[in-house]
């Protein structure tokens, strides 16, 4: 039998009981997650890796998640961007979609499960 190769999903978020509910949220849903804590080490992984999808946070250490997708657009990464961050100012938002994010989250406001189905759209 082969084994379907699972869906691949960066994620860029600094705090930890957050990061940890996503990673085995999204793990129990079938992808494939690895984490970063900061923009400098998503960064790194986005050039070693294949990713299928990057949550990211905005405010991070190192590098922020602007500077991150400022970055992948010199490096012309195409990887799609779900940006998942308590900013939620309408300028915060229209930044993050000018510089590629498919779908904006403020994670105060928004359950996980409504973030799954948004990558499950977006993936599957």
């Amino acid at each position: 039998m082969i084994k379907a190769k699972l869906k691949k999903l960066l994620l860029a978020e600094d705090e930890r009981t957050i990061a940890r509910a996503l990673k085995l949220k999204l793990e129990l849903s079938g992808f494939e997650v690895i984490t970063a804590t900061n923009g400098e080490d998503a960064l790194t992984i986005l050039k070693e890796q294949k990713i299928d999808l990057l949550l990211l946070d905005i405010m991070m250490p190192k590098v922020d998640g602007f500077s991150v997708m400022e970055e992948m657009k010199k490096m012309k990464n195409k990887t799609p961007i779900i940006v998942l961050s308590n900013l939620s100012q309408e300028d915060d938002i229209k930044r993050a979609q000018d510089l590629g994010a498919i779908d904006f989250f403020v994670k105060s406001n928004t359950p996980l499960s409504e973030i799954l189905v948004k990558i499950n759209t977006f993936l599957k």
